[in-house]
């Protein structure tokens, strides 16, 4: 089996020590990788935001599971391209990373779906947040 990982932190590096491990590995690949995950992972030289070039490297390198550990490639979209190009993917779709993306989110979802939550309001500009604050103190 052929993967790839997405990252270039210390979990992606955690996920690219235990996978090499795999006796059901073939190739691993890092985009866009470190210098400590170069030890264990092919890491070609492509952004992690360049989803085109991302997909066009796993149809090159055959690459049969992909696992993302950042969150900004998940929200915005990577797991869903690449499932749309037939790629298996390890990570949530865009509208599930949202929930951890964005606050503002995540607090709507949970207000839409009932779900217990502290209240909050967006503040939408510095006018806004000022005549808030005033507010909050009555």
């Amino acid at each position: 089996m052929n993967v790839l990982i997405i990252g270039s932190g210390g979990r992606e590096h955690a996920l690219a020590w235990k996978i090499k491990q795999s006796p059901l590995l073939g190739a691993l690949h890092a985009i866009p990788g470190s210098a400590a995950i170069a030890g264990l992972a092919q890491c070609p030289p492509i952004g992690q935001d360049d989803f085109e070039s991302i997909g066009a490297y796993c149809a090159a390198q055959k690459i049969d599971l992909v696992v993302v550990g950042p969150e900004v490639p998940l929200s915005k979209g990577i797991a869903d391209f690449l499932t749309a190009k037939g790629v298996k993917v390890f990570g949530p779709s865009q509208q599930g990373a949202m929930l951890e993306a964005s606050k503002q989110f995540a607090k709507e979802f949970m207000y839409r779906n009932l779900l217990p939550t502290a209240a909050f309001t967006a503040l939408i500009s510095p006018a806004f947040a000022r005549e808030k604050v005033k507010e909050n103190k009555k």
